[in-house]
């Protein structure tokens, strides 16, 4: 299917979520909201308040809080506190690491309620568990996403985009076999061009966590498509 580019915009979270992302960094991902109208933007915890400042006066874009990053293996304690903090802050949608290495383990019992207890503190504002699936076995995809919804998750997310395994049109496809319509799937990691995210959307995807440079150049080719200069 061929998205417009004012469809793709209200698809992407733009993101600066690296470990050496810095402050100007984040000041260009509120600066790309504002210009193209992204649906959510995220910095590191260091740099949410800064974030919430820079787009106080543009409330079309939401602002998502990253909770245990990129390795998912805080104590369920430090993400429940974490995701209070964001949500004081100004946080709209929370996005966090599942506990990888206790999936890996078969220890579904601890996955749930780590998942459980941030979705509660949370209350209403959405949480999407992120696999991490660089490192899982296409079973354990299942069940990571499978434990997810039934934790009450509003997103299963493929990754954070720190790992070296880009998230793929078959990666989107297993996770929509094994959840259904019970949760909305957003892929990150390795989401680079117009090609890949309309081949996503059309497999059920329906959100993409994406740096600035790769943002801009989906945004970039979408105008051209239409016979439009960048920018207009």
């Amino acid at each position: 299917m061929e998205l417009s580019v004012r469809e793709i915009s209200r698809l992407i979270d733009i993101s600066a979520v690296k470990a050496a992302a810095t402050k100007s960094e984040v000041l260009e991902v509120a600066e790309l909201s504002k210009k193209y109208n992204f649906i959510c933007a995220f910095a590191m915890p260091c740099f949410t308040e800064y974030l919430v400042e820079l787009l106080a006066d543009y409330k079309s874009t939401s602002i998502g809080g990253a909770v245990g990053f990129p390795s998912g293996a805080d104590t369920t304690k430090i993400k429940s506190e974490a995701t209070r903090e964001l949500i004081d802050i100004g946080c709209n949608e929370i996005d966090m690491v599942i506990n990888v290495g206790a999936l890996k383990s078969g220890d579904y019992d601890l996955v749930s309620r780590d998942i459980e207890a941030v979705v509660k503190c949370a209350g209403n504002t959405p949480v999407k568990s992120i696999l991490e699936i660089a490192y899982l076995t296409d079973e354990e995809i299942i069940k990571g996403a499978k434990l997810a919804v039934d934790a009450g998750d509003a997103f299963v997310k493929t990754g954070t985009g720190w790992a070296g395994k880009p998230t793929t049109v078959e990666t989107i496809k297993l996770i929509k076999e094994a959840i259904g319509d019970q949760a909305l799937v957003k892929a990150a990691g390795g989401v680079r061009t117009l090609e890949d995210l309309e081949a996503m959307y059309d497999e059920g995807c329906s959100r993409f966590g994406i740096g600035a440079a790769s943002a801009i150049k989906i945004l970039e080719a979408a105008h051209k498509r239409e016979g439009r200069d960048f920018g207009e």
